[in-house]
């Protein structure tokens, strides 16, 4: 099943969106209420936005796994196979036929807080950020297509700030910036969610379209339409989208913004200036708490599904794998059967090269939930002895937001083997199938 939008797909959540009518402000107010929500809490949608009459933002969409498995019409223990089968599957853009994003049109606005409702977070934020917007452009060397989610700082006026922290769009930047050129971009918010999480796919310098990926986990191809004031694809069924350029040789400061490490950053940064802005009438503004299971969703499926599928391929019995919430995507606990301890070893070093952005690694057995933070833990404490199961990897790039090893050549990484041994003090405790059937069923009445 294919949500041609982000508005589809809200309403199809039915009791699983809550509708906020109080009024709430852009700044702190609803961020407050997406981090306080509790983990299986349903989506929100503000319908009373604090300045920006007609205006909605929309939050904790990815915050359960089971939203994720609804927007790709699967179960959340098939979310993995589905997400790997579907992205091989690429299929192309297509040209609209009509484009919603563009029903509204502001030519060089003065002051983007003036149309949209962009939230401000944290008590220390340097300014309000846009969390989730998904910047295009393409390469001015290869015109090859380009799409990621960057945080973007309001500097006042036309102005953001853009952390380009990753390829390929620091890359595109740089080809433009060494042949003297602004590079033209477009920031699309309010997407539905299959080309959200393609956006944060890691295709490499040879891999596929973004777009076309997002098309494979849609089941259908994207609706892309000409944005207005510069030469870039954009989607049709967007919420919003903001066109500007990257401003050739400019830095400036951006931040502090509280990041999803938990803890505030600050960089110099490339600046954009904007030159238009669209959006649908009575348009959704997706919010995104950094530091949320929201965050923890679309690491864990995006970048900790496509390290599954690698790993999957170059070591026999890997099961799962899980970033772990709250760690920025730093930490990931891998389930294994039948794997000996020094293929387990093995695993992890792969792991850990891999992905720069991961720092620890657990391998356990696959009869530990390695989503159950409880469970991971039980085996590090019974199954793991620190002078045999500890892997070390010194010399390792640190990540640019990590507050321990930023822009360092010097950070570290570790990997611990939890599997259990080969003899009977290694097997676990259990329950009657019976009376654990009784259990449960006694257990669903007191939910109804």
């Amino acid at each position: 099943m294919a949500y041609p939008d982000l508005r589809s797909f809200l309403a199809d959540l039915g009791d699983d969106l809550l509708h906020v009518r109080d009024e709430f402000d852009p700044k702190f107010e609803i961020a407050a209420v997406l981090r306080s929500l509790p983990a299986d809490a349903p989506a929100a949608i503000f319908e009373n936005v604090r300045g920006y009459p007609g205006a909605r933002v929309a939050g904790n969409l990815f915050g359960a796994r089971r939203r994720v498995a609804l927007a790709f019409g699967t179960t959340e223990d098939r979310l993995a196979q589905a997400w790997l089968a579907n992205k091989q599957r690429a299929i192309a853009p297509v040209v609209a036929k009509s484009a919603p994003v563009q029903e509204v049109v502001h030519e060089s606005p003065d002051e983007l807080l003036s149309l949209l409702p962009i939230l401000t977070h944290h008590e220390k934020d340097g300014a309000p950020f846009i969390t989730t917007g998904v910047v295009l452009c393409t390469d001015p060397a290869t015109g090859r297509r380009g799409m990621g989610i960057h945080r973007m700082m309001v500097k006042g006026g036309r102005r953001l700030g853009v952390l380009l922290a990753n390829p390929p769009l620091s890359q595109f930047h740089a080809n433009a910036e060494a042949a003297g050129r602004p590079l033209d971009v477009a920031i699309a918010l309010g997407l539905e969610p299959a080309t959200l999480l393609a956006s944060v796919v890691r295709s490499g310098p040879q891999g596929p379209d973004k777009m076309a990926v997002a098309g494979g986990l849609r089941g259908e191809p994207v609706e892309l339409v000409r944005a207005r004031s510069v030469d870039v694809e954009v989607p049709a069924r967007a919420e919003i989208v903001i066109e500007g350029r990257i401003l050739p040789g400019v830095r400036e400061s951006e931040g502090p913004f509280g990041e999803n490490t938990g803890y505030y950053f600050t960089n110099v940064s490339p600046v954009i200036e904007v030159t238009a802005v669209t959006h649908r009438d009575n348009f959704i503004y997706p919010g995104l708490c950094p530091w949320s299971g929201d965050v923890d969703t679309l690491l864990s499926l995006a970048a900790g599904t496509e390290l599954l599928g690698q790993l999957q391929t170059m070591v026999a019995g890997v099961v799962d794998l899980d970033l772990t919430g709250g760690t920025a995507g730093f930490s990931a606990a891998i389930a294994v059967r039948n794997c000996p301890r020094h293929e387990a070893r093995r695993l992890v070093m792969l792991a850990l090269n891999l992905d720069k952005r991961l720092k620890t690694v657990t391998v356990v057995d696959d009869d530990v939930d390695i989503r159950d933070p409880r469970a991971v833990a039980w085996a590090m404490a019974t199954r793991y002895l620190p002078e045999r199961d500890t892997v070390i990897l010194g010399g390792a790039e640190g990540y640019v937001i990590d507050p321990s090893s930023a822009g360092s050549s010097a950070g570290s990484k570790a990997g611990f083997v939890a599997t259990r041994g080969a003899g009977p003090e290694f097997d676990r405790i259990t329950l009657p199938a019976a009376a654990l059937a009784k259990a449960q069923a006694l257990l669903a009445t007191l939910h109804k």
